[in-house]
Parts: C-alpha cells; sequence; structure tokens
C-alpha cells in the first residue's frame, strides 16, 4: 500500500513580508512627490534627482529580496539602510538651510522607515534598535540640533521598530511551537492506529498462545509462558513506549514546515461502502446479526473502522464471557448516524475492570474501539451490569469530520 507525504507550510511572517515591499514602493513615490511640489525651493535640485533616480530603481529592483527572509540578507540590509542614511545627510546639500531648520522632510522622508522595518521582520528588535539609532544619528546631524520634533520623529522610529520586532520574535516562537503541536497530534494518532492493529492482530495471537499453551502443559507451557511475556512487553510498549520524534523542519524562507505521512484506502477510492457487507461475516451459531432491508452506507474508511470496532468488540466477548456466549449485532440507519449495537449474555464486566485494564497496557476497549470511534467523530459507550451481560453502543456520523486526515 502506497504512503504518501502530506506537506504542511505555516508562516505567520510572510504577510509582513509582502506588506514591506508595498510600503517601500509607497514609500518611494511618497518621497518623489514631496520633492517635485517643493521643486523650486531647493537650490541644488539636481543632487535630489540623482538621488531619487537611484532610490527609484534600487526599490523597483529590489522587490524580490523583500519577498521573504532568506532573500532579505545581511548584505542587502546593509546596502539598503545605506542608501536611506545617505539620502537622510544629502538633504543637508540638496535642500535649503532654513528649511531644515523649520524641520523640512529628509529625501528618502519615510522610505527610510521601510527600511528599518526590514531590519526588524529579518532580525527581530535587536536589528531594529541598531537600524533605527543609525536613522536616528543621520537624523540629527542633518537637522544640526535635537530639536523637538526631530526627537520626537526618532523616538517614535525607534520604538516602533523595536515593538515590531519583538513581534516578530513572538510569533515566529509561536510558529514553532503550533508546529511542534501539530507534529505530535500527528505521530499519536499513528501510534494510536498502529497501536490498534497490533492489538487486532498480534496481541490476540499471543495471548491465545498463552491460553492454550497453560492449558496443555508441558513444553506448551513454556511457550505460552514466553508468549505471555512477550504480550506484556508489546503491550508496554504499544501504550506507552513510542515516543513520537519530531520531523518539524523551520524553513526561515517561507515559514514552518510539518510533514505528515497519510495511508491512502486499500482499494484507492473513498466513495461509500456497505457497512452491511463488512458485518454480516461476523454472522455465525453464536453471533447474530439484526440489519435493515436497505444498504447502509458510509464513507470506506468509515466503514471499515466501524467494523474493526465492532470486531474488537466480539473479540472481547469471545475472550471474557466465555466459549459458549451468545452475541447479537443490530445495524441501525439514522438520518445523520449509523448505530451498532453489540450485545452479549456473558456475565458481564465487573465495576472498575476496565481502568485497571487500561493501567495494565490492555487497551482493547480504549484503542480498538473508542480510538477507533473518536477518529471518526463518534462515540462508544459501554454499558454493563455483573451477570447481566454487556452491551457496546457505536455511532459513527455519516460525514466524517473536516478536522480529520483530508485537512
Amino acid at each position: 500500500m502506497a504512503r504518501r507525504e502530506r506537506v504542511m507550510r505555516m508562516s505567520v511572517e510572510q504577510p509582513l513580508w509582502r506588506a514591506l515591499a508595498g510600503f517601500r514602493v509607497l514609500g518611494m513615490l511618497y518621497a518623489v512627490g514631496l520633492f517635485c511640489t517643493a521643486y523650486g525651493e531647493f537650490p541644488r535640485p539636481w543632487i535630489a534627482i540623482g538621488y531619487f533616480a537611484v532610490l527609484a530603481g534600487w526599490t523597483l529592483a529590489t522587490l524580490p529580496r523583500v519577498a521573504n527572509e532568506a532573500a532579505c540578507t545581511k548584505r542587502f540590509l546593509a546596502v539598503d539602510l545605506t542608501i536611506a542614511v545617505t539620502g537622510i545627510l544629502l538633504t543637508i546639500a540638496a535642500d535649503a538651510h532654513e528649511r531644515i531648520v523649520e524641520g523640512g522632510p529628509t529625501l528618502p522622508s519615510i522610505w527610510t522607515a521601510g527600511s528599518v522595518l526590514a531590519f526588524a521582520v529579518k532580525g527581530g528588535w535587536r536589528w531594529a534598535a541598531f537600524a533605527s539609532t543609525a536613522v536616528a544619528v543621520a537624523n540629527l546631524i542633518e537637522r544640526g540640533a535635537p530639536a523637538r520634533d526631530t526627537v520626537h520623529n526618532v523616538i517614535l522610529v525607534w520604538i516602533a521598530s523595536i515593538a515590531i520586532g519583538y513581534v516578530v520574535e513572538v510569533a515566529r516562537a509561536s510558529e514553532r511551537t503550533l508546529a511542534r503541536a501539530l507534529e505530535i497530534e500527528a505521530a499519536t494518532r499513528e501510534r494510536e492506529r498502529l497501536a490498534r492493529d497490533i492489538h487486532d492482530s498480534v496481541l490476540q495471537v499471543l495471548a491465545m498462545v498463552k491460553r492454550r499453551g497453560a492449558a496443555l502443559g508441558g513444553e506448551a507451557a513454556e511457550l505460552g509462558r514466553l508468549a505471555g511475556e512477550q504480550e506484556v512487553a508489546l503491550r508496554t510498549l504499544v501504550s506507552g513506549g513510542l515516543v513520537p520524534v519530531s520531523r518539524v523542519c523551520e524553513d526561515t524562507a517561507r515559514g514552518a514546515v510539518v510533514r505528515a505521512v497519510e495511508e491512502p484506502d486499500d482499494d484507492g477510492t473513498d466513495g461509500p461502502v456497505d457497512l452491511r457487507g463488512l458485518l454480516l461475516p461476523y454472522a455465525g451459531a453464536r453471533i447474530q446479526v439484526a440489519e435493515p432491508g436497505a444498504p447502509v452506507t458510509l464513507p470506506a474508511n468509515a466503514a471499515r473502522e466501524l467494523a474493526a470496532a465492532v470486531g474488537a468488540a466480539l473479540d472481547n466477548v469471545g475472550r471474557h464471557a466465555g466459549e459458549h456466549a451468545r452475541a447479537w449485532i443490530l445495524i441501525e440507519d439514522e438520518p445523520d448516524e449509523v448505530i451498532v449495537t453489540v450485545r452479549d449474555d456473558g456475565p458481564g464486566i465487573p465495576e472498575g475492570r476496565l481502568a485497571q485494564a487500561e493501567g495494565e497496557g490492555r487497551m482493547g476497549v480504549a484503542l480498538s474501539i473508542r480510538g477507533r470511534l473518536r477518529d471518526l467523530g463518534g462515540s462508544a459507550e459501554l454499558v454493563s451490569t455483573p451477570g447481566q451481560g454487556t452491551e457496546v453502543e457505536l455511532k459513527v456520523p455519516k460525514s466524517e469530520p473536516m478536522a480529520r486526515g483530508k485537512r
């Protein structure tokens, strides 16, 4: 049966990079617009025109550089910050001294903030603090004195960039935590699926060999003893020994990645299956099946899992109710769900026995029955009264939950 890998990629910071790219373009256009409206007030406008030619070319040519973290390298950030600081200092040569003293805008204007924000998104609050400090020093040199409006703008950029850098760091940590949680959930589901399959096959065979060996005696008893030891070891491994190994990797360019392996259906189809065809083979001298006259259809995976849960319930009847116990299977086709009831006339289950069995690593009811139904979005209810048999009611919705493996 072929296995296919499903990749879930998560990146909470990718929208920040797209917003930064848009901000840089708009900031460049805004700076050029400010210059055009005050062109006549510049004593040396050719300096500003030359700078804006470089700024526009650089902004448009480097749009792919601010597409993600990997493309936004340290060398690019250094050149970008240099262009911003150079533009601030060139304002002294291009603009009139009176306009500068009165608080006129620098040549790059708000475009400078885009350069600082690139540092924040790339490296967090420490990088943001470095870039904003460099811009602050350039602004103070351009103004010539720490005027009130200059200090106000410097502090605003400094605080805003550091705050954004810190938020980015928290978002990345949360992203990794979420990816790890999803990986653990996927590994746990896979472990429970394997545990159910093992319980339905290997553990039952080992338990049978143990019982038959003890009954036959001699060398068979020794074989039964060894089978019993292996059964206990395997139950311990299934119930708690399989620790999922993280397969989460951090792709710094596109966010955290979770890889999950999916098992396709045996017949390669997810079409509806008549549940009656899967449960009728259980009918026999001691097991009776009551079914509706019309097909009881369920998705292929749900039908197989429900049939396996019924098989696990019947196995418990044979093991705990005795060889001569009788069982009845009732199939009910409701509008929104399918209900299958398995009832026997055995001695019933003593109070507290199920909890004790789970503590001993015997996970038949917990995994083979309840675990299967939980994965299908259904439920399993067990009612047992000592001396009056046991009844297991299995409910499965006709539509599989969206949260299941077909995300």
